[in-house]
């Protein structure tokens, strides 16, 4: 190690700890963007780089952009791996001001924080540096960037560094291919060190070598299968930031066979129609809740959208999945439905609306829309939970009576 190098080390200790590929090159781009899987060290990447650029760098204001304001606060500045804790100097810490959306370091220099759910908040304001997370996942990602871009205007080389695990969006593919744009992958398996057994061997007993697994925990970038009965292609051409006033809201659940940690998720799925078109309002599956428990998550969300019912695959449970629904407290019709063709067959005049753009998603559905673009594909896994609930929603609302592949209970 040189003397510069011992100088660099001395004044940032995490560099001696840091896989090489974690920490960007002082020199030759604009935009770093270091996508990876779960637990690959993207966060505390993302920290330790803007925490150098702002004690070190010569930087003076930053932006902090993550999906929502409630992300950067809770992963980006008060997340273990965020930009207070990873300070080893407790009266050094920066503190963060909510009501100005201010993060103020002992330096002086100062990060404001954004929601990549509102671009015009990134009007007026410049900087020098910034730190984007989970770009991949932004709601309206491609005015967020722009916005961010002409703000960055400060200093002699203002950049920004773009921590996230991959989606093939067309926002995030177009940013890959940037002129100035640095692109490095890491996967969990390079961090597992930092990690716990329990968790890692959970990931890969759960998932595998499965498309998902090469998404969420190996990082990689990953475009529709062939195959597969959706397209992103046609989700985002219908997407929609807002809904208009609904005509009939409902919300469809899917349970699982079982609970417990390896248990399939529970689909749960609200869509409203207006006009002839359907719109996916929100998804709120969640694996390895017990009965009660996703029976009441499905009555929240019931409420929460104003449902006129809920409809509920019996396949398995029978009347017990509407017992259940009522020991939870619903308060609108459960309606029990029983498939009687495969899930391939059912989706498919709902993959059917989606090519005719008859279905719309509100906002950014991330967890649904890649099972969606996997379903159907070979080698898919895994139970499609939030794919049946979907389905059983979208034909409540627009297939309703049409084909003989369900019977109502």
């Amino acid at each position: 190690m040189t003397a510069g190098e011992r100088s660099l080390v001395s004044q940032n200790p995490w560099l001696a700890a840091a896989r090489d590929i974690q920490v960007p090159p002082q020199a030759g781009w604009r935009t770093f963007v270091f996508m990876g899987g779960r637990g690959a060290g993207k966060t505390r990447a993302g920290a330790e780089w803007l925490r150098w650029s702002i004690l070190h760098g010569g930087c003076r204001r930053a932006a902090l952009v993550g999906p929502a304001l409630h992300d950067v606060r809770e992963v980006m500045i008060d997340g273990p791996s965020g930009l207070k804790w990873i300070e080893p100097l407790k009266s050094r810490r920066p503190t963060y001001s909510p009501s100005r959306r201010l993060l103020r370091f002992d330096n002086g220099a100062e990060a404001h924080v954004f929601s990549a759910e509102d671009p015009d908040s990134l009007r007026g304001p410049q900087f020098d540096v910034a730190w984007c997370d989970e770009v991949a996942a932004w709601l309206r990602g491609q005015a967020v960037w722009d916005t961010l871009q002409m703000g960055l205007r400060l200093g002699d080389a203002p950049r920004v560094m773009a921590t996230t695990t991959p989606r093939p969006t067309p926002f995030f593919t177009g940013l890959l291919k940037g002129a100035d744009t640095l692109v490095r992958r890491t996967s969990m398996a390079e961090n597992v060190d930092n990690l716990s057994d329990g968790f890692v061997s959970a990931m890969m007993a759960a998932y595998g070598d499965s498309a998902l697994a090469r998404q969420e925990i190996h990082g990689e970038l990953l475009e529709d299968p062939d195959g597969a009965l959706f397209r992103r292609q046609m989700i985002d051409a219908a997407r929609v930031d807002a809904p208009p006033m609904m005509e009939d809201v409902i919300v469809a659940v899917d349970p699982p066979a079982s609970s417990g940690p390896a248990a399939d998720a529970c689909g749960i799925i609200a869509a409203g129609v207006r006009a002839g078109v359907s719109y996916v309002l929100a998804d709120a599956s969640a694996p390895g809740l017990k009965p009660l428990d996703w029976a009441r998550r499905a009555v929240a969300v019931s409420r929460e959208v104003g449902a006129r019912e809920i409809i509920a695959e019996a396949n398995q449970g029978g009347e017990m999945v509407r017992q259940v629904l009522e020991s939870a407290g619903v308060d609108v019709p459960v309606r029990l439905v029983r498939a009687r063709l495969g899930k391939r067959a059912r989706a498919a005049p709902v993959a059917t609306l989606y090519e005719q753009g008859r279905v719309a998603h509100v906002g950014l559905l991330p967890e649904l829309e890649d099972q969606m673009c996997r379903f159907g594909a070979e080698g898919f896994r895994g139970s499609p939970d939030r794919v049946d609930a979907l389905v059983w929603a979208i034909w409540a609302l627009a297939l309703d009576g049409a084909g003989p592949w369900v019977r109502v209970l």
